[in-house]
Order: C-alpha cells, then sequence, then structure tokens
C-alpha cells in the first residue's frame, strides 16, 4: 500500500488547491485521489468547468494545467472521515499551513465543513467563501463530493463549485 500523501497534487501559484478531509483507504491503495466509483469529485469538477474533460483519478495531474491542485487536511487515510476527530484536524492543521504557505496558492477550497471547522475554531461555517484567509490563501468551503454524502445532489455539488470557479 502506497504512503498515504504520495498523490498530492501541488506545483507552486495555483488558482485553487482542493483539500479533502483525508485519504480513503481505497485511494491510498490504488495510488489516486478520489478513486472510488462512487466519489463525484472528477464529475464535478468537470460539470463546474474546472477541466475542459471528465477526468480518471489516474489522470489527476492534468489538474495541475487547469490551474488546480489537491491535498488533504489530514494524511491518515480511513475508511470514512467520520473516523477523524476535532483533534486530528487541529494536529494537522501546522503541516496543511507549512504546504500552504509554500505552494502559495491563491485558493484553498476545503471539501466539507469539518476540517476548517474545527482549524478555525469556529462552528458555525457556512459554505461558500470564507472572510478570512489560511495561510495567505482565499478560503472556501465546497460540500465533500463523497458518494457517502448524499445530502447534495450532483446538481447541487456543481452549483456549489461553479460559484468558486467563476471567481478565478
Amino acid at each position: 500500500m502506497p504512503k498515504a500523501g504520495l498523490s498530492e497534487i501541488l506545483a507552486p501559484g495555483l488558482s485553487v488547491v482542493f483539500c479533502g478531509l483525508n485519504p480513503a483507504l481505497s485511494a491510498v491503495r490504488d495510488g489516486h485521489n478520489f478513486s472510488n466509483p462512487s466519489n463525484r469529485f472528477w464529475r464535478v469538477l468537470h460539470l463546474a468547468g474546472f477541466t475542459p474533460r471528465l477526468l480518471r483519478a489516474d489522470e489527476e495531474r492534468e489538474l495541475l494545467e487547469n490551474g488546480c491542485g489537491l491535498t488533504s487536511a489530514v494524511s491518515r487515510p480511513t475508511k470514512s472521515a467520520s473516523e477523524l476527530k476535532r483533534q486530528d484536524y487541529l494536529s494537522a492543521a501546522p503541516v496543511l499551513e507549512n504546504k500552504i504557505r509554500k505552494f502559495a496558492p491563491a485558493n484553498l477550497a476545503f471539501l466539507g465543513k469539518a476540517a476548517y471547522a474545527a482549524i478555525s475554531l469556529r462552528a458555525d461555517v457556512e459554505w461558500g467563501r470564507q472572510p478570512e484567509e489560511f495561510a495567505g490563501a482565499g478560503v472556501w468551503l465546497l460540500p465533500n463530493p463523497s458518494g457517502l454524502n448524499r445530502a447534495f445532489t450532483l446538481t447541487t455539488l456543481t452549483e456549489h463549485y461553479l460559484e468558486l470557479r467563476l471567481t478565478l
């Protein structure tokens, strides 16, 4: 099994880095982000206009050509992000902060509220652009595209991601 974090997709000066909560066990096994067929990440990125064509997880490095990157708030893989606790996010925050300062993206888009709520010490976070920055990057909260998150339809997910893309 590859070491968690090997499939981060980062480069200096990207328009946006999408920040998942943590790697799924299946993604670590496959060596690619969002590789579970039930995950809607790749489809939503395409529908929202971040990529000109629908990418597969094994084509993830092509995100860089579109000014986008990928990382995780917590590097420890789990079967479900619900296994993570507030302290996991707080402990991982300095590593994430250093990474974002190093690569200096214009925006950091957290996929789900849990990581940002814990790191910012705010319980009342809303979807969309946040009033503060993180490590010099604008902060966005987008719904998690996981197949386990059925609170959002594909259409609703796409609308949230499109709101970010239209600001880039």
